[in-house]
C-alpha cells in the first residue's frame, strides 16, 4: 500500500509476536510495546537531516555530523501511544512531546477528543504521531486534523499494527502523512484489529 513502510525486522516481528500472546502479562505487554516503538522510531527517523560540527576526538579534530534543524515533536494518542513515546524518547531525548487525548465512540465508532497539549512552534517542526493500533482509521485521521489545525506540514504515524482499512482510510484522507507499522493485518471485527493483539490500552495498563 503506498504511503506505508511495513517494518520486517526481525526483532520487530518476534516482539509482535508476544504483544499478541494473550498469556503476555500486563508488565511485559507494556515493555515490549515500548522496544518496539524504540525499534520502529529508528525506523521512521531514518531520514533526518544531519550538518557537520567541529569537534576534538581523543586524537584530533574532526568535522563529525549532528541532527539538523529544530527538535523533532513526538505526539502520542492517549492511552496506548503514552508507553510508546517512553520508548522512542529513550532514543531522542531531547524530543519535544504533544499529548493528543482521543477515544473512540463505541456505538459510532468515531473519534472523540478529550485533551489537546502541543508546543507553540509545532507547524515548524517534524511530528510523529504515536498510536499502538489503526484499526478504523478515525482516531488517526482525527489526531492528524488536528496537528494540522496548529500548521504541522511535515507528520508522521508510527503505530504496532494496522488494519487495511485503516491504513487506507489514515491515507486517503491525509495522503501526505506515511504511516509506518510492524504489521498490517487481515482486518476488522466490530471495529477490532484481527487478529491483532486485543485492546492495547487495556493490556499495557491492566485496566480490563
Amino acid at each position: 500500500m503506498q504511503g506505508v513502510i511495513v517494518v520486517d525486522h526481525p526483532l520487530v516481528q518476534h516482539k509482535l509476536t508476544v504483544l499478541r500472546d494473550r498469556t503476555t502479562s500486563t508488565k511485559t505487554f507494556r515493555q515490549i510495546s515500548r522496544e518496539v516503538a524504540t525499534l520502529l522510531c529508528y525506523e521512521v527517523t531514518r531520514d533526518l537531516p544531519l550538518e557537520d560540527h567541529q569537534i576534538e576526538t581523543p586524537m584530533r579534530a574532526i568535522a563529525a555530523p549532528k541532527l539538523a534543524g529544530k527538535k523533532l515533536i513526538f505526539a502520542p494518542i492517549l492511552r496506548s501511544g503514552l508507553a510508546m513515546v517512553e520508548g522512542m524518547l529513550d532514543l531522542v531525548p531531547s524530543a519535544r512531546v504533544a499529548h493528543i487525548g482521543l477515544y473512540r465512540d463505541p456505538a459510532t465508532l468515531g473519534a472523540v477528543e478529550y485533551y489537546f497539549k502541543a508546543p507553540e512552534d509545532t507547524a515548524q517542526r517534524l511530528v510523529i504521531a504515536v498510536d499502538a493500533l489503526v484499526g478504523t482509521g478515525n482516531t488517526a485521521v482525527a489526531a492528524v486534523d488536528r496537528l494540522k489545525e496548529l500548521g504541522a506540514k511535515d507528520i508522521r504515524y508510527v503505530c504496532l499494527v494496522a488494519s487495511p482499512q485503516g491504513a487506507s482510510t489514515l491515507i486517503g484522507a491525509h495522503p501526505d502523512v506515511r504511516l509506518w507499522t510492524a504489521a498490517i493485518d487481515e482486518g476488522l471485527e466490530g471495529g477490532f484489529i484481527v487478529p491483532g493483539v486485543g485492546d492495547a490500552g487495556d493490556r499495557m495498563y491492566g485496566t480490563r
